[in-house]
This record gives structure tokens, C-alpha cells and sequence, in this order.
């Protein structure tokens, strides 16, 4: 937690500010027990009914400066807390951005999501409430202590005791209640992530009646929180009776002590309520300072998980021994696999194995294969998504690793398995390829991905795309995520798995546009169908992420058992 003091910094004037105001409102509240031992003492005792005006007067005034008092430290407080989680929260979605797909793999969507979010809220609901009551309520504490000495130091000596015995139960409770909220947000994160599963998975559930299991697996996740949050609730709760015993055990004492002074005439009435009220501020103030601890507890918790993901460094290091990479690819062996290996991060074995091909610039490659055999993996190691575990990648006769990753990625156009839009118009989405592209490049782009007719039937380029595309179909989304990648004119395009909505004459429409670019960028096809890949240059078949096969259509019938499976399994077999 105290790794994210640093989003503090700019609101130093705030952070000292604010425990100055509540403290002058504290100062203001210690003089009330001695307005009102005079108001007995003086006042009611001699039948003074000025005097009492008077003081009531002052009384009235004590609390409009403490309510200005208060408010203006509420003011720093609150601009000082938001100001935090801003920084915090901007900081947190950069650190994320920038780790590999490796980490955000292992950390997991749902837990990214419960730290953007429930943490950091729970972090700056901490920060607030130490800034208006971690210095206020231990000085109203030991300032009516010391208030009370000075009217009689016999029955101040019960606010010691009393104060110790606090702390005791107040820090005890806060040192065993702080692992426990931290399990608290671990179990959180379970039920976010089946929530978000299942609301993604709506559709799905539904298709195969599976509402039932699914509410019964969510219950069971839901009670697990539920039982932790009660342990932890447990200990926390019983910070007040526990407050509440002593404070009233120490007031009972108090009592006794006081009425023995005023019967030795050592005490007046008033001195009595006074120092009665010294400890009914001592209360209030230790009930304030229970609730704080509690708060303080999660939110150090949450603190701590935050700092967790910023220990988390990503595991691909951008080397830049090739700062200034700027010549056109070679002309030859564009891009180049020499012995590639890749084992994911946790896995048990390998998904690629010994990958070794090269690619010519301008050349289309087509990789294809049955599912789970590594074609997604081969063509994420090209932009560095993953890097691979043995042997290397090259593009332009350069190791990826050595190209500042930024430029690397320049190079390279990728349309993912999952076609995924933003909310906005269809114009945004398409800048994300280029951000000053013109509107003949859009168009252009559009045009070869046979997605014109969807921005004439949604009304132009302005059309409002909703969050994840839900107003377009599978057909649509592919393409318009097509034609995004082709408006930056990649050097390298790579369609993975990206055209397996359209239908046939679609797809041929869109790999002979393809084909026909002017800049002639290189081409990877990654399908399981092989109309697809069948007309590319070359023809990568895996199995269980080994290469069983590598050239042409032709030369695959002939030699290749994997590839005449999948091809005779889609087309009937010439007798």
C-alpha cells in the first residue's frame, strides 16, 4: 500500500490541509465539557441567567467554526481522494496495457477488472477517511485526556487505562482482520469472472438449458464469499461492543470516582459533566476510529492487491538493439521460422514444436490444421504477442525480439479469431488501423473486404457500431475488423481464422482483392477450411503444434496424410 503514497504527491497542499481543519474543528469541540462545568458552576449554581446566555452564545459560535472547519476539510479530503484514485486507476490501465499476453493470461479478465475497480474505489474510500479522521479522532482521544488531568488528575488516570485497553482491542482486531479482507477480494474475484463468463456466455447457456447448473455454481461461488465476508465481518464487529464495555465500564468508574471528589468538595457538579463528556467524546471519537480501522483494513488489503499487479513486470522485453529500423524487408525469406518452439506460461507441454519455414515477401501462406494443433500460436509469435521458448523469428533477416516493438507491430496487420468493434462509429473503428487516414483509404479498405454494403445499409461512416459489435453479425464483424487491419497498409497481414462467418464466394471475393494489392504485403491465412488456403503459395499443415506438412495444394495431396484428411473431409474425393 505504501508503493501507491506516491499518486499522493500532487496533492500535498490536500493532504495537509485536511487533518489541519479537522483538527481545528477537534480543538473547538475539547472547549464545549468547559463551557458547559462553567455554565453549572457559574451560571446555574449562582442563578446567573445572563452568564448562561452568554456562554450558550458561545457555544453557538464554537459550532459554526467547527461546521466551516469540517466542511473545508472535507473539501481537501474529498479532492485529495479522488485525485488519487484518478492517477491510481490511469496508472493501473497503463500497467495492464503493457504487459504481454502471457501475464494477462495468468492474471485473468476478472481480476483485472475487480482491481480497476472495487479495489481501487475501496483505496480511495481509505484514503478520504484517514485524511478527515486518522489524525482527529486519536487528538480528540488524548486531547480530553489531557483535558482531563487538568481538572483532576485522580479520575483522569480512567481515561488511561481506558485508552490502553483500546488500543489493544482496536489494533489486535486490525492486525487478524487484514489477511482476512485480503481473501475476501481473492473470493470476489471468482464470483466477477463466473459473472462475466455466464453474462457472455448467455446465449449459450440458454441453447443447451444449462440455467439451473449454472445458478446452482454461482450459488455455491456466492456462498464461499459469503462465508468469508462473515468470518471477516465477525472479528470486525466485535470491535464496537468490546469499544462499548470498556468506554462504559471506564464512564461507571468515572462516576464513582467523581462523586466521592464532589462529596470531599475536591469537585464541582460541572467538573463531573465535564470530565463525563471528555470520555463520551472519547467514545464517539473510538467509535469513529472502529469504523476507520475497518475501512482502513480493506483498503490496505485492496492496496496491497493493487500493488501486486505493478510488481507484475511484463516477461517480454523490448531489447531495441535496432533503434532505427526503417529499410523496406528484405526481398527475399520476408519472414522466416528457423527451429521455432513455444510452451505457454503453466502449460505442461509444448504447443509448437520445431516449426522451421520461410516466407518470400508478396507470398500468401496458408496455415491450417485441426483444432488445438498450434495454427493461432504460429502466427501470434510474428507481432510478438508470445515469444517463442527455442529457436527465432525473423522478419526482414531480424529477430523480432530486436525490433522496438511499436515499429515491429507497424509492420504487421492482424485480424483476430474473435472479431472485436468498439463502441462508436464505424469511422472510429476503422482509424484504429490508421489514425489520419483519408476517406479513399477507408473506402479502399472497405471495398476489398466486401464491407461496403454494410456501411450503405447502416447509413455511412458514421453509423453507430454498438460495444463488441452487437448490432452486426458474425459476417459483418469479420470484415469491418478486415478492413480496420487493411487500412494501414501492412507490410504483413495475417487473417487468423478471420473469414469463418462469410460464405464461400464471399471469401473468394475478399483473398482475390487481397491478391490483387499494389503494395503486395505478405500474407498468412490461418483456416480450417481449405478453399481458403488452398490457392496461397505455400501451405503450412500442423499437428499437435509439430509441422507435418509444408508446399503446395498439389504437392500436400500427394505427400501429406493430415492435409488429404482435411481436404477430402470438405471436398468429395475424385475417383
Amino acid at each position: 500500500m505504501k508503493k501507491l503514497l506516491i499518486y499522493l504527491r500532487d496533492y500535498k497542499k490536500e493532504c495537509v490541509f485536511a487533518p489541519l481543519f479537522k483538527m481545528l474543528e477537534a480543538s473547538f469541540e475539547l472547549f464545549v465539557p468547559l463551557v458547559m462545568a462553567a455554565i453549572i458552576d457559574t451560571g446555574i449554581a449562582n442563578g446567573d441567567k445572563n452568564y448562561i446566555v452568554k456562554m450558550c452564545i458561545l457555544l453557538i459560535v464554537l459550532g459554526i467554526i467547527g461546521l466551516v472547519c469540517s466542511i473545508t476539510a472535507q473539501f481537501f479530503a474529498a479532492k485529495a481522494a479522488v485525485g488519487f484514485a484518478t492517477g491510481l486507476r490511469h496508472s493501473l490501465f497503463e500497467h495492464l496495457l503493457g504487459l504481454s499476453f502471457t501475464e494477462i493470461d495468468t492474471l485473468g479478465t476478472s481480476t483485472m477488472i475487480t482491481r480497476m475497480t472495487s479495489d481501487v474505489n475501496q483505496a480511495q474510500n481509505g484514503v478520504n477517511m484517514v485524511l478527515r479522521l486518522f489524525l482527529r479522532s486519536p487528538f480528540v482521544v488524548f486531547g480530553a485526556t489531557i483535558m482531563a488531568f487538568t481538572i483532576d488528575v485522580k479520575s483522569a488516570f480512567v481515561f488511561v487505562i481506558a485508552i490502553i485497553l483500546l488500543s489493544i482491542v482496536v489494533f489486535g482486531i486490525m492486525l487478524i482482520n487484514i489477511p482476512m479482507l485480503k481473501s475476501v477480494q481473492q473470493k470476489l474475484d471468482t464470483v466477477m469472472g463466473s459473472t462475466r463468463e455466464n453474462l457472455t456466455g448467455v446465449r449459450v447457456i440458454r441453447a443447451f438449458c444449462k440455467e439451473e447448473e449454472e445458478l446452482e455454481a454461482f450459488k455455491r461461488k456466492n456462498e464461499t464469499l459469503t462465508r468469508t465476508q462473515k468470518r471477516a465481518g465477525s472479528i470486525s464487529a466485535l470491535m464496537n461492543p468490546l469499544t462499548y464495555v470498556i468506554i462504559n465500564v471506564a464512564i461507571v468508574r468515572l462516576i464513582w470516582v467523581g462523586a466521592l471528589q464532589v462529596d470531599t468538595g475536591n469537585l464541582t457538579q460541572g467538573q463531573v459533566v465535564a470530565l463525563y463528556n471528555y470520555m463520551s467524546q472519547i467514545l464517539v471519537e473510538l467509535i469513529k476510529l472502529a469504523s476507520l480501522i475497518i475501512t482502513v483494513n480493506k483498503s490496505i488489503a485492496c492496496g496491497n492487491r493493487i500493488a501486486d499487479v505493478f510488481e507484475i513486470q511484463s516477461s517480454m522485453r523490448e531489447q531495441s538493439t535496432v533503434d532505427n529500423i526503417v529499410q523496406p524487408m528484405y526481398e527475399e525469406d520476408s519472414v522466416e521460422f528457423k527451429n521455432v518452439s513455444l510452451t505457454y506460461a503453466n502449460a505442461g507441454e509444448a504447443s509448437l514444436t520445431g516449426i522451421d519455414f520461410k516466407v518470400k515477401k508478396g507470398q500468401t501462406v496458408g496455415i491450417i490444421g485441426g483444432t488445438g494443433s498450434g495454427k493461432s500460436s504460429v502466427v501470434h509469435l510474428i507481432p510478438r504477442f508470445y515469444d517463442a521458448t527455442s529457436g527465432e523469428v525473423l522478419i526482414g533477416g531480424i529477430n523480432v525480439k530486436d525490433y522496438p516493438i511499436h515499429k515491429l507491430r507497424d509492420k504487421v496487420g492482424i485480424v483476430m479469431q474473435k472479431a472485436v468493434l468498439f463502441k462508436g462509429d464505424i469511422e472510429e473503428n476503422l482509424r484504429w488501423g490508421k489514425k489520419d487516414a483519408t476517406k479513399e483509404e477507408i473506402n479502399e479498405a472497405l471495398s476489398i473486404a466486401q464491407a461496403k454494403d454494410i456501411v450503405e445499409a447502416k447509413g455511412g461512416l458514421l453509423a453507430t457500431i454498438e460495444q463488441g459489435g452487437r448490432n452486426l453479425s458474425g459476417g459483418q464483424r469479420q470484415r469491418m475488423t478486415i478492413a480496420r487491419a487493411l487500412v494501414k497498409k501492412p507490410e504483413i497481414l495475417i487473417l487468423d481464422d478471420s473469414t469463418s462467418a462469410l460464405d464461400f464466394a464471399t471469401d473468394a471475393k475478399l483473398r482475390q482483392a487481397i491478391k490483387a494489392l499494389d503494395y503486395k504485403p505478405t500474407v498468412f491465412i490461418v483456416s480450417q477450411r481449405a478453399s481458403s488456403i488452398q490457392y496461397a503459395d505455400q501451405i503450412i499443415v500442423l499437428d499437435d503444434g509439430n509441422m507435418v506438412g509444408k508446399g503446395t495444394h498439389g504437392e500436400l495431396l500427394k505427400t501429406c496424410e493430415v492435409y488429404q484428411e482435411i481436404y477430402y473431409s470438405q471436398f468429395k474425393k475424385e475417383v
